[in-house]
């Protein structure tokens, strides 16, 4: 197992691409904290993971609340001895305003949520791996980050400024063993895409995807799996001479495809 004895923490680790690195984590050995701000699905998370004989446990938390994270910090490192891992994964606000009409509200809504999130959990987190000199810090980026699909200026700022600060703490924390890499999905079918297909029945979902999925080079959309399968590479030995780097798990994006496809 690739992470024997490691503890993880997994920020929106209740369902998504969060659920699919905590689930990845627990195959793989990990005790997993699952937190997320709705609780209900964070034990169910971790129901799972329980049944088929992982170890984890689920935490409510507002991860833009400074006095939230640092309980939860807590309560793992009281329930698990420690933490090896932190996955800050929490994010969403797809708010899709254009810039004069986005209000100072929205904006700080999306900056808290995905950005200072990062902040906090890293602040509490860092001098934990700092004692024991070692640790693995990922971050869930986006595409968005460098080539937005769309005017979502708030949600592409925040995601472009998660790789500045990968890039900055992967050189603070290079000489105690601590690991700082990004993750950059591309499209993947999860409830991120649920305001466009909440009222789509199962095959028009299945198109939706399909279709989506032939503007992405490898001419598929990504899975959850996808994601947790990158983030074990990056959390583990496997990745050890690693960090500071945008691992992009997006199907080929941002490449372009120069001439169409041959049909299948």
């Amino acid at each position: 197992m690739l992470l024997k004895d490691r503890v993880a923490i997994v920020t929106g680790g209740a369902k998504g691409m969060g659920k699919g690195i905590a689930f990845k984590f627990a195959q793989e050995g990990c005790s997993v904290a699952v937190v997320d701000i709705d609780i209900k699905e964070a034990e169910n998370t971790v129901a799972e993971i329980l049944s088929k004989g992982g170890k984890g446990l689920a935490i409510k938390c507002d991860v833009t609340n400074n006095q939230q994270v640092k309980d939860t910090v807590d309560l793992v490192v009281n329930k698990f001895g420690t933490v090896d891992i932190l996955v800050n994964n929490a994010g969403g606000a797809h708010i899709t305003e254009p810039i004069e009409n986005l209000t100072e509200e929205q904006w700080d809504k999306v900056m808290n949520l995905n950005l200072k999130s990062h902040f906090l959990f890293s602040k509490y987190v860092v001098p934990i791996m700092k004692a024991k000199r070692y640790g693995k810090i990922i971050g869930t980026s986006s595409v968005g980050a460098v080539q937005p699909p769309a005017h979502v200026i708030a949600y592409n700022t925040a995601k472009s400024a998660i790789l500045g600060f990968t890039n900055d703490l992967a050189t603070a924390l290079a000489s105690f063993g601590i690991n700082v890499n990004a993750i950059v999905p591309g499209p993947i079918e999860t409830h991120f895409y649920d305001a466009m297909t909440g009222n789509m029945n199962e095959e028009q979902k299945k198109g939706f995807f399909a279709a989506l999925g032939r503007k992405v080079p490898l001419q598929r959309v990504g899975t959850p799996e996808d994601i947790g399968n990158a983030a074990l590479y990056l959390a583990s030995e496997l990745g050890s001479f690693v960090t500071g780097q945008a691992l992009f798990v997006s199907g080929g994006i941002p490449l372009a495809t120069l001439t169409p496809p041959p049909a299948k």
